[in-house]
C-alpha cells in the first residue's frame, strides 16, 4: 500500500515523507493521551481506594523515569528493527497495560502497570521517535517537521486531559482510559499500513535533497543494543554541548509534563476550581502549545537555536513564577495558560537542531535519546517533588517556585554551547 501510495504522490510532486510525519503524529499524539491521562485520574484514584497523592506520584515518577531512560536504548532499538516495528511494538504494550489496570485494586498494581508496563511502552518510542523521522525523510524543513511531532506528543497529552477528566467525572475512570485504549488501536492501524523506515524503502531521497538514486541504508549497528546505546554516550559525555543540553532539558522536563501536567489539575481542586475546568486550562495551554512548537520549529530553521533556548527557558521560568500571583481566579489562570502554552515544549526543535549539528545524521537519535533521558529525571523528580510538597508541606507553591528559578538559571547555560561546530566523530 505503501508503494502504491508513494509512487501517485510523487507523480503529484508530494513527498512520501509527509505521509510519514501524519502517521507518526497519530502515533505521538495517542500515546502522549496514555501518558497524560494518569495526572488528571489522581482524585478519582484517592476517592476509589484512599490513595494519597504522595503514593500515587511515586508510579508516576516511575512511569516518567523508564519513559525517558529508555530513550536512548529505543534510539538503538529503532536503528536495529526498524521504526515501524518498534511504534507498533510500543503502542501494544501501552495498550496492555492500560486494559490490565481497568482491574487493579491494590497500589503495587498501580505501580507495576501505570509505572512500569505504561513507562517503558512509552520510553520504546517518545520524543526519540519524531526526532528519527524528521533527521532520516528530511533535510530541508526538518524544524519544521520537528515541531509538528514535538507539538503532537506534548498537545496530545494535554488535549486528551478534559476529555479524561469528564469521562472520569461522569462515567468512570475506567471509561476513560478505554477511550484511549480505542484511540491506540486505530494508530497502530495506521501505522502498520503506512509507515517505512526510510526514504530508499519506497524508491526516494530524504525531502530537499537533489533526485537521484536513493541512498542505501546503513547495515544494522554492530553489537548489541545495549553496546550502541552505552558507546553513544561515551562519545557525547565528552563534550560540553551534550552537558548544557542534558542539564536544560532536565529542568525542562521538572517544569513541563513533570510538574504542570502532573500537578496542576489537583492543584486547582485545592483553590477550589472543578476538577473538569482545571482539565480545560490544560487543554487551553495544549491549544497554544501547538502553535508555539510548530512556530518554534519555523524559527529553529532560521536563526540561532542557542539564542532562541534562552529566550524560551526565560519566559517558561516569569510565567511559572507569576502562576501563584493568578489567585486561580479564570482570567489569571487564562493569561497564564496562554503564555506557559506558547513555550510548553517549544524548547524540543531546537534542541533537536542542536543534537543533530553537532553530532551527525545517524548518531543524532542515540544522542537525543540520552538527553530526553535527562527530561524524564527531570519530569520525574518534579512528579514525585509536588506531591512531597503537598502531602508534607501542605502546598504545592514552593515545587511552582522552584521550577521557575530552575527555568532562569537554564536560560543563562544555553549560549555557553558556542557557536555551530562540525559533528563529532564517533
Amino acid at each position: 500500500m505503501s508503494d502504491r501510495l508513494a509512487a501517485r504522490l510523487a507523480a503529484r510532486n508530494i513527498h512520501y515523507g509527509w505521509v510519514v510525519v501524519a502517521a507518526t503524529f497519530l502515533t505521538s499524539i495517542t500515546a502522549a493521551g496514555a501518558v497524560g491521562a494518569p495526572g488528571v485520574l489522581m482524585i478519582p484514584l484517592q476517592k476509589e481506594f484512599g490513595w494519597t497523592a504522595s503514593e500515587i506520584s511515586t508510579a508516576l515518577a516511575i512511569r516518567l523515569v523508564l519513559f525517558g531512560l529508555m530513550g536512548p536504548f529505543a534510539a538503538a532499538l529503532i536503528n536495529r528493527f526498524g521504526v515501524r516495528r518498534m511504534a507498533l511494538t510500543s503502542l501494544s504494550i501501552i495498550g496492555g497495560g492500560m486494559i490490565l489496570s481497568l482491574g487493579m485494586s491494590n497500589l503495587w498494581e498501580l505501580v507495576l502497570l501505570w509505572g512500569v508496563v505504561v513507562g517503558l511502552g512509552t520510553g520504546m518510542t517518545a520524543l526519540v521517535l519524531g526526532a528519527t523521522i524528521a533527521t532520516r525523510w528530511f533535510t530541508a524543513r526538518r524544524g519544521l517537521v520537528i515541531g509538528l511531532l514535538t507539538a503532537s506528543s506534548a498537545t496530545g497529552q494535554l488535549v486528551f486531559i478534559p476529555m479524561t477528566a469528564w469521562l472520569a467525572e461522569e462515567i468512570g475512570w475506567r471509561t476513560a482510559l478505554s477511550v484511549i485504549c480505542a484511540m491506540l488501536a486505530v494508530a497502530a492501524t495506521g501505522v502498520l499500513l503506512l509507515m517505512r523506515d526510510r526514504p530508499g524503502d519506497v524508491g526516494l531521497r530524504a525531502y530537499g535533497e537533489a533526485p537521484g538514486a536513493p541512498d542505501p541504508a546503513p547495515p544494522p549497528p554492530a553489537g548489541s543494543v545495549a553496546f550502541a546505546a552505552i558507546d553513544t554516550l561515551r562519545m557525547a559525555a565528552k563534550t560540553k554541548v551534550f552537558w548544557v543540553l542534558f542539564a536544560t532539558f532536565f529542568v525542562c522536563g521538572a517544569s513541563t509534563n513533570g510538574l504542570i501536567q502532573t500537578h496542576l489539575v489537583p492543584m486547582c481542586v485545592d483553590f477550589g476550581m472543578p476538577a473538569v475546568k482545571a482539565a480545560g486550562m490544560l487543554a487551553v495551554i495544549g491549544i497554544f502549545d501547538f502553535i508555539g512548537t510548530v512556530a518554534s520549529g519555523w524559527l529553529s530553521d532560521r536563526y540561532d537555536n542557542r539564542w532562541l533556548l534562552f529566550w524560551y527557558y526565560g519566559l517558561r521560568g516569569l510565567s511559572l513564577l507569576y502562576l501563584p500571583f493568578s489567585d486561580f481566579t479564570f482570567y489569571g489562570l487564562s493569561l497564564f495558560a496562554v503564555f506557559y502554552g506558547l513555550d510548553w515544549v517549544a524548547t524540543v526543535p531546537p534542541t533537536v537542531k542542536l543534537t543533530a549539528e553537532r553530532f551527525g545524521r545517524e548518531k543524532a537519535n542515540l544522542v537525543f535519546g540520552w538527553v530526553f533521558a535527562g527530561h524524564q529525571l527531570g519530569a520525574a523528580c518534579a512528579a514525585f517533588g509536588g506531591g512531597f510538597s503537598r502531602t508534607y508541606l501542605e502546598s504545592y507553591m514552593p515545587a511552582f517556585y522552584v521550577a521557575g528559578v530552575l527555568c532562569l538559571f537554564a536560560a543563562l547555560m544555553c549560549p555557553t554551547m558556542g557557536r555551530k561546530a562540525q559533528p563529532v566523530a564517533a
